[in-house]
């Protein structure tokens, strides 16, 4: 049991990172960005190229992730999301367009590395076996260390920096925001820009240890998605908590019922049904309307 809540623990620091990119971007622009999980995979391919292919430093391909996808969403709020905003009157047609971007992305994607997949050497060796009970390899505490930092990092910027506090005053209220001279585009641009560059940087860090390929953007994008509803649309607090439940619920499952193929899934999907149905704005969410 022990070694099931440490992969847990793993797991969910991965899957927080994952939902906190996402529910940003919700709580800035109430779009459903579905082709987050393909921003996660060209993050994971970056991060390829720059410390597998070329040789260079893991920090300094991690860095390039985050710089890049930073850009790509920055690119993709500003000439795409931004007009469809402002010239629709239907919310529908922000979700046709960011399922137009994942489609695109996903094209892209395969054309440019194909659909093997991809590795990259490990960036530490070693493992921790402690008393036979939990067995951890060093590579991954690293990770997911990293990943509690980031998490860490992402609250503090958000409480404490002047675009943080700009950005929780857009997600309360846009338009009295707006009225009390806040920048709507600028801060809606670095809000999409953060949470893209959220979902490359933990791209960046599992090809480390699963590899990537092009085909994991639709899974990822799901369990994003499923995620925010645990924990509330749009709640920040909420994401990171939907992430560890998710993250938990998955290490559990696959631990205790590894022998029975699928099932594990299968009772996740089933239970996030029932959950829905008693409490439809997740566990920190506030009601609709």
């Amino acid at each position: 049991m022990e070694q099931a809540i440490v992969n847990g623990l793993y797991l969910g620091s991965q899957y927080a990172l994952i939902a906190l990119g996402l529910t940003l971007i919700f709580a800035l622009m109430n779009v459903l960005n579905f082709a987050h999980g393909q921003l996660y995979v060209l993050g994971g391919f970056i991060t390829y190229v720059v410390y597998g292919q070329l040789g260079l430093p893991f920090v300094l391909a991690l860095v390039a992730t985050a710089v890049t996808l930073a850009l790509v969403g920055a690119a993709i709020e500003k000439f795409l999301f931004r007009p469809v905003i402002r010239r629709s009157v239907r919310e529908e047609s922000t979700m046709l367009l960011a399922a137009a971007i994942a489609f695109f992305l996903d094209a892209v994607i395969l054309l440019l590395f194909g659909e093997k997949q991809r590795g990259v050497p490990k960036i530490m060796d070693g493992l921790l076996n402690w008393d036979f009970r939990i067995v951890m390899p060093y590579d991954r505490i690293l990770i997911g260390v990293l990943s509690i930092f980031i998490i860490v990092g992402f609250i503090l910027y958000m409480q404490y920096s002047k675009p943080g506090r700009a950005m929780r005053a857009l997600a309360q209220d846009r338009v009295a925001a707006q009225l009390m001279g806040v920048r709507v585009d600028r801060y809606s641009m670095i809000g999409f820009a953060l949470g893209a560059m959220l979902a490359g940087v933990v791209g960046g860090l599992l090809v480390t240890i699963t590899g990537v390929n092009s085909g994991i953007g639709g899974p990822i994008s799901i369990k994003a998605f499923m995620m925010v509803m645990i924990g509330g649309a749009g709640v920040i607090s909420g994401a990171i908590a939907g992430g560890f439940i998710l993250g938990m619920m998955e290490s559990v499952g696959l631990f205790y019922l590894s022998s029975y193929g699928d099932i594990t899934y299968l009772i996740i999907f089933a239970s996030l049904m029932v959950f829905l149905a008693i409490r439809p704005q997740g566990l920190m969410g506030k009601p609709w309307g």
